[in-house]
């Protein structure tokens, strides 16, 4: 399989990415600084400036020159990342991110020929990029026998033959060899992404196999599940012959070959660098919407959520992907602290799409995730609603339902929805650990509540919520001695949480250790607690843990002895 050969991969692409020379301080230390802190923060924009702004004093050293390309890459400005490419090629100096550009700007330009000639001389990206370029190139300069060889030869290196035959189908789909293209499509090398899928269902539509397209469509596309795709559902059912639209032309085939690079990239790569791939493909193609997903997407898990929402906004109404980002774009929003607007957006999207249970299940995801808990209960039960037949892909929208009754104060319903959530998915540790912990605050079902805990800390033994979870299991049963050692093991993982400190303080107090516990208690006040957990913290200090038991009318803590040693209180 392909996949297991990107670590490989993305080692041969990004090889030499970064090769300025350090850079001269004298009149520049001041932006460059800031440049680099923002650089640090994934903040683009202010890279960007400060940058440029370093360049204005030393407009010829390569080190900056490669930043400032790398920051205008990733925010798409390649009008401003062109020169400085060509003007850092001039030095000599030997930069991939440069040549990446350049080559960019010449694809973009339609000059196939100087693209070729240029890759000849050894100025390109990588054995992948460049045998796909060149065979592209090829296609876009009319020699089409000679690109399909070039295909061909690429296709002989086994680890870049999946590559190489998909991008071979989709070429010669552009120039209409249906039947040659749909022979690799429905071959074992090709990996069945969406665009790959979409592409063969639109070939074997224009060879008139409406019932094979339809079919393979089902079988890969859940009815409803994917909402870019019931347009073409439909169509298939009225007897339309589908457009081929997914490449139409070598520009939009070589904008496929940065956005292959960059969907394969993902993970294995760094978000930065994964970046610059998917801001080309966009360059090639702006209306590239699979291209302008993932670079949202990663600019979304870098933090730069206003990026993020300004990449979605691009797609068209029209567009069948559409439906996708504008999901990505409430969530981006309420990502960015924007939490009503990200929830009107949910709505509205809800609102077009009543009958999808994910678009249901996001709206009340963000309810949730406000604490909004009475507000998510019915849209969540919207989305239940909608799945007939539950599969263990759905166990989450039954643990998030279950939470919101729990926290309500609906304990009947939220347990039946977290055991629904188990029956889906036996072993999932978040579902194991919050139906086990709030057995254990309740004083109900004790064994089967720390059973179900033990089974999640072994599946998440560094998880420091769920190893607290067991120790205060312990603490709740009266076991003391054994929740001790678990309880600082959970306050290594989790050192500054206000509740673990808080349960670690009850727990030296149990013992017999009050200063200790009294010194957790004061390092939980510093850790912002919930405003009903400091009261009860600041009210442990005064009169101890022992009186405020008392108060609350809840039963004593055991006769033990100390471990350790006493240490007075």
């Amino acid at each position: 399989m392909i996949l297991t050969r990107l670590t490989c991969l993305a080692t041969i692409l990004t090889a030499g990415f970064f090769t300025g020379p350090a850079i001269a301080m004298d009149g520049v230390a001041g932006p460059y600084l800031a440049a680099q802190a923002a650089t640090a923060l994934n903040d683009y924009k202010a890279a960007s400036g400060y940058f440029n702004d370093a360049l204005l004093h030393d407009p010829t050293d390569p080190a900056l020159m490669e930043s400032a390309i790398i920051s205008d890459i990733a925010l798409g400005n390649m009008a401003g990342a062109v020169p400085i490419a060509k003007a850092l090629d001039a030095t000599g100096t030997k930069s991939q991110v440069a040549r990446t550009v350049i080559l960019a700007d010449t694809l973009n330009r339609g000059a196939y020929d100087d693209a070729i000639k240029a890759i000849a001389a050894g100025q390109g990206v990588g054995p992948l990029v460049d045998g796909l370029v060149t065979a592209w190139s090829q296609v876009g300069a009319g020699k089409m026998s000679d690109g399909l060889a070039s295909f061909d030869k690429l296709a002989d290196n086994p680890g870049l033959k999946a590559f190489a035959l998909y991008h071979k189908a989709l070429a010669m789909a552009s120039v209409g060899d249906f039947e040659g293209a749909a022979k690799i499509f429905g071959g074992p090398d090709i990996q069945p992404t969406r665009t790959s899928l979409v592409a063969y269902i639109e070939v074997l539509s224009q060879l008139d196999r409406d019932k094979d397209a339809l079919a393979l469509l089902n079988e890969k596309f859940g009815a409803g599940a994917d909402p870019g795709i019931e347009p073409l559902r439909h169509r298939l059912q009225a007897g339309e012959v589908v457009p081929f639209d997914v490449v139409r032309n070598a520009k939009d085939g070589l904008s496929e070959v940065f956005y292959s690079v960059a969907a394969a990239l993902k993970g294995e790569a760094s978000d930065g660098f994964t970046l610059v791939y998917s801001r080309i493909a966009q360059f090639l193609r702006p209306d590239n919407s699979e291209a302008i997903l993932l670079t949202a997407g990663l600019l979304d898990s870098q933090g730069q959520h206003d990026l993020a929402i300004e990449a979605y906004a691009t797609i068209a109404r029209t567009d069948p992907a559409y439906y996708t980002a504008q999901q990505g774009r409430a969530q981006a929003l309420y990502s960015a602290g924007h939490y009503d607007a990200g929830i009107e957006a949910m709505k509205q999207l809800v609102a077009a799409h009543p009958d999808l249970a994910e678009a249901q299940a996001s709206l009340a995801d963000l309810l949730r995730r406000q604490e909004r808990y009475a507000e998510a209960l019915p849209v969540y039960d919207a989305a239940i609603a909608l799945i007939k037949d539950p599969k263990p892909r759905n166990w989450a929208i039954f643990y998030m339902r279950g939470v919101c009754n729990e926290r309500t104060g609906h304990w009947d319903k939220a347990e039946a929805d977290l055991r629904k959530a188990l029956t889906l998915r036996p072993e999932e540790p978040e579902v194991l650990n919050y139906l086990g912990y709030a057995m254990v605050e309740r004083s109900e079902k004790l064994d089967e509540a720390l059973a179900m805990i033990k089974r999640a800390v072994a599946a998440r033994p560094d998880d420091g919520y769920i190893v607290d979870s067991l120790s205060w299991g312990y603490y709740r049963t009266g076991h003391y001695s054994e929740a001790l050692p678990i309880a600082e093991r959970a306050s290594q993982l989790m050192p500054v949480d206000a509740v673990v400190t808080d349960h670690l303080g009850d727990i030296y107090w149990s013992v017999g250790r009050k200063l200790e516990a009294q010194f957790q208690w004061h390092r939980a006040l510093s850790f912002n607690p919930d405003p009903k957990d400091e009261v009860r913290i600041k009210r442990k200090l005064e009169i101890g843990l022992d009186a405020v038991l008392k108060e609350e009318g809840a039963p004593p803590l055991k006769s033990t002895s100390a471990v350790g040693g006493a240490n007075g209180g």
